[in-house]
């Protein structure tokens, strides 16, 4: 009898690429609650947001907490280039509802802070964002919770890409852990340049993105540039035909 050979193929033979810790990786995303969309960087997604909004590329690594819990546990070990559509309870997303951040207050403090208190008014006070619930008489509720706080969120998205140039990756981290990208270029190691509070962000952040990208992080101290300011102190001076006194503020 003839030896019969059966192969068989199917997607879990096939070598796919997929999302592991720690790697960089540009998504695409829409996010809601209770079927609402509270955010996105789908371009047509994010129009119904705001219509003047503009789309902006987002890269995160992987399992550093980049996003809320829920949504980082769920990218790792998922498909690049599939959609995916995910629930996450509130534990694993903004968190449960905290009575204790629902607080009745006084009405003199909104006056102090020139706040004219209304229900639904969103303000920030003392550095906490809150929403006020209601204002009777002398009295202010005002609920300090994240307005997704005790809500099922989901996501649909997709993994764009893994990302493997140097200098998206450190870009992406300074946005997270700086705020802002500062003036830095890559050699054997990652020089970043500016003036000493750029060096504090240096000193704070340093080891970690040494770690996630693997190139030590250097801290080359720049003094504030004053050549624009010379020029146009020049042109005032010439077209004054004044001598200009260079006053420190």
């Amino acid at each position: 009898m003839e030896d019969t050979k059966i192969y068989k193929t199917s997607v879990t033979e096939k070598e796919m690429e997929i999302a592991k810790k720690n790697d960089f990786v540009e998504i695409k995303y829409s996010g809601y609650a209770n079927g609402e969309l509270f955010d996105s960087n789908i371009e047509e997604d994010l129009k119904k947001l705001d219509q003047k909004a503009q789309a902006e590329k987002v890269i995160i690594v992987v399992g550093q907490g980049m996003v809320v819990k829920g949504f980082d546990k769920e990218i790792e070990g998922k498909e690049i280039g599939k959609e995916y559509n995910i629930k996450i309870r509130p534990k694993d997303g903004f968190g449960e509802r905290n009575k204790e951040l629902v607080k009745t207050m006084p009405l003199s403090l909104f006056i102090e802070k020139k706040i004219n208190p209304y229900p639904g008014q969103v303000f920030s006070f003392d550095g906490l964002l809150g929403k006020i619930v209601a204002v009777s008489g002398a009295r202010v509720v005002t609920d300090f919770n994240n307005p997704l706080a005790g809500k099922e969120i989901e996501y649909k998205f997709k993994i764009v890409r893994k990302v493997n140039d140097e200098k998206e990756k450190a870009e992406a981290l300074f946005k997270v852990m700086f705020k802002f990208v500062p003036n830095f270029e890559i050699k054997d190691s990652i020089i970043v340049k500016g003036e000493e509070l750029v060096g504090e962000f240096v000193k704070v952040f340093g080891k970690k993105i040494e770690e996630l990208i693997g190139k030590k992080v250097k801290f080359e101290l720049v003094e504030k540039n004053k050549s624009s300011e010379n020029k146009a102190q020049e042109k005032i001076k010439n077209e004054n035909n004044n001598t200009y006194k260079d006053t420190a503020l």
